[in-house]
C-alpha cells in the first residue's frame, strides 16, 4: 500500500523572516496554522513528523502545537514525545521517571498540560500504537556556526550550545507501516551513534509488528551520511538549511527494499515558518 510521508524541522512554529510582535500571539499560532495548510495543500501527506515541537511553552504562546496541528489538518491521531522539561538555550531538565514519555490525543489533562519540548507525529491513519526510545545526549557541547540573519547576507557566527537529551518516536500504522520521527544530538560521532541504535530498534519493531519502517527527522549529519555503511537508503536527497537559502541536507527520510520506481520525493515551495525546509516522499508500493 503507498503512503505519502513529510519530515519537518519547525523550530516551534517561529516565522522566517520574524514577524513584529504586534502581530501578538494570535497572529504568531495562526502563521503555524496557515503554513501547516499550505504544506498539506502542497503534499497530502498521511503522515507527518516534526522536530523542535513546543508543548505550552510561554514562547509558543502555550499552545499544544501537535494538538494544534492535527486539529489544523483533520488528522485522527498525534503524539508528542518530550525530550526535556523547559525550554532548549534556556532553562530546562530531564523528564522525571513519574512524567509522561508520550503524550497523545488520549493523554490526561494533566498529562497534556506539562511544559515540554521534543518530536512530535501527526497521522491521518489510525495508530495502533506508540513507542519511544531514548538517546541520551552528549557530554559535551559544541560551538555551532549559525548564519547571520534570515536573508542569507548576514556575517556567520559562532554560539556555545549545550546538548539536551535526544528521543525517538515510534508510530505503528493500521496501513502496515511503521513511521520513526526523530532529533539527532548536532555533536558530531554522537549523532551516527544514535543513528544506529535507532536502525537496531526499527529492525525490532519491525519484526514484532509485521511491518515496513520509515525513519525520518533532523539527523544533524550532511552529505548523506545517514546511509553510509547500511542497506538504507535515503528517499529525498536534497538541502534543507537553511531554508531562506539551502546549502546543506541534515533532515533525511530513510526506508529499506526500495528501488527507483518504487518512490518519488514530493515538491514543497517555502512556508514561511523555520529555518528548515520540509521533505516529503510518496512511497508508491
Amino acid at each position: 500500500m503507498g503512503v505519502r510521508i513529510t519530515s519537518w524541522n519547525i523550530l516551534h512554529g517561529m516565522a522566517i523572516p520574524p514577524v513584529s510582535n504586534t502581530d501578538g500571539p494570535h497572529g504568531a499560532v495562526e502563521n503555524l496554522a496557515t503554513a501547516m495548510l499550505k504544506l498539506d495543500e502542497q503534499v497530502h501527506s498521511d503522515i507527518y513528523g516534526f522536530q523542535e515541537v513546543d508543548h505550552f511553552l510561554p514562547r509558543s504562546h502555550s499552545r499544544p502545537q501537535m494538538r494544534d496541528i492535527a486539529e489544523t489538518l483533520g488528522a485522527s491521531d498525534w503524539a508528542m514525545a518530550p525530550s526535556i522539561i523547559g525550554t532548549p538555550g534556556e532553562k530546562w531538565r530531564p523528564l522525571r521517571k513519574d512524567e509522561p514519555e508520550i503524550i497523545t490525543n488520549k493523554s490526561s489533562h494533566l498529562e497534556l498540560m506539562h511544559e515540554s519540548y521534543g518530536v512530535g507525529i501527526v497521522s491521518k491513519v489510525p495508530v495502533i500504537s506508540w513507542h519511544r526510545l531514548n538517546l541520551g545526549n552528549s557530554p559535551i557541547g559544541m560551538p555551532l556556526v549559525v548564519p547571520g540573519d534570515e536573508t542569507g547576507k548576514g556575517r556567520p557566527r559562532f554560539i556555545y550550545v549545550r546538548d539536551e537529551p535526544r528521543v525517538a518516536l515510534a508510530a505503528v500504522l493500521e496501513n502496515g507501516w511503521i513511521v520513526i520521527n526523530t532529533h539527532l544530538s548536532f555533536v558530531p560521532g554522537f549523532n551516527f551513534a544514535q543513528l544506529g541504535k535507532i536502525k537496531r530498534w526499527a529492525k525490532e519493531l519491525s519484526a514484532e509488528n509485521n511491518c515496513r519502517v520509515v525513519i525520518m527527522g533532523d539527523l544533524n549529519l550532511p552529505k548523506n551520511l545517514p546511509v553510509l555503511a547500511s542497506d538504507w537508503i535515503s528517499l529525498v536527497q536534497e538541502n534543507t538549511y537553511p531554508s531562506w537559502g539551502p546549502k546543506i541536507q541534515f533532515d533525511y527520510i530513510l526506508a529499506q527494499g526500495l528501488r527507483e520506481g518504487d518512490y518519488r520525493p514530493l515538491n514543497i515551495s517555502p512556508l514561511g515558518i523555520s529555518d528548515h525546509h520540509p521533505l516529503a516522499v510518496e512511497i508508491l508500493k
